[in-house]
């Protein structure tokens, strides 16, 4: 199917991929009419606290990051839900995902120069996860991680998470988040896992450069920033940014606070930023 963002022409087309252990429903976003092969793919996936959401949940956020001026390369991936396996099914799919991507290039019409994977809330946690996984396995080589609004801590520890509860606005942010976790995460020793909770782990050296939007009035505001301050100390080029509240009429809409321009500007400058190529592995 075809749609256009602000007067660009935009390509997108539903498509397969590999997961884990089958195939997944997948949506290639491609602001270039001309059909010329790009330097960079972004892979992305979407929110729905593990347990729910598909390719639709970000849909509009990705048209205006294929479309406009940048005109980026978007491949967006589903995922195995908790409710039909928990966790590791998430992740072992992602970073399957970002495996079969590399070996598709001229299907998804990518040079294969450089990869950048990216998510929001729980689909944040997988790109966060698949930077880890990416290094740990020896591949592929990722230029860059987009974490929106990540979801971290499955300790819902931080005073963010504890604070809003209180507020009737965003009650039902942390509220989800912690039947998320409950659904994802059925063993409790698994909380404690890097793969399951990146904020944890104590091995982040050698990950790619990273950009994180936290969001003013956001339950997961804190985690989003100690996680940044984490990379950063680690030696990892990170550039975080806050978002200014802008409340939604459905809490859960992780999505559509995503889209807000300022998002989308800092998305833009960051994937423009990533102009050295990096041969994948």
């Amino acid at each position: 199917m075809n749609g256009g963002v602000d007067g660009d022409q935009l390509t997108i087309r539903e498509l397969d991929v590999a997961g884990a252990e089958g195939p997944l429903a997948a949506r290639l976003y491609s602001g270039d009419a001309a059909r010329v092969k790009k330097d960079a793919l972004v892979v992305f996936f979407h929110s729905g606290g593990f347990v729910g959401g598909d390719l639709d949940e970000a849909d509009a956020f990705l048209r205006h990051i294929a479309g406009g001026a940048a005109r980026q390369l978007v491949l967006a991936s589903s995922y195995t839900l908790a409710t039909v396996r928990p966790f590791p099914a998430a992740i072992e799919d992602a970073h399957a995902v970002l495996v079969w991507s590399r070996k598709n290039k001229a299907k998804l019409g990518w040079t294969g120069k450089r990869l950048v994977v990216a998510g929001i809330e729980a689909g944040a946690n997988l790109a966060a996860v698949c930077a880890l996984m990416a290094r740990d396995r020896g591949g592929p080589a990722l230029a860059g991680q987009i974490l929106i609004m990540p979801m971290l801590d499955p300790g819902l520890t931080t005073c963010s998470m504890r604070e809003m509860k209180l507020d009737e606005g965003t009650a039902g942010v942390a509220d989800t988040c912690a039947a998320s976790y409950r659904g994802y995460l059925p063993n409790g020793a698994d909380r404690s896992h890097p793969y399951a909770s990146p904020l944890q782990s104590s091995r982040l050296k050698n990950l790619p450069p990273a950009l994180i939007l936290s969001a003013e009035d956001d339950p997961l505001r804190d985690e989003a920033e100690q996680y940044a301050a984490k990379l950063a100390a680690a030696g990892v080029a990170t550039t975080l940014k806050r978002l200014a509240p802008a409340p939604l009429a459905d809490a859960g809409a992780r999505s559509e606070c995503a889209c807000r321009a300022v998002a989308v500007d800092e998305i833009g400058r960051f994937l423009a930023a990533l102009d050295i190529p990096v041969t994948l592995t």
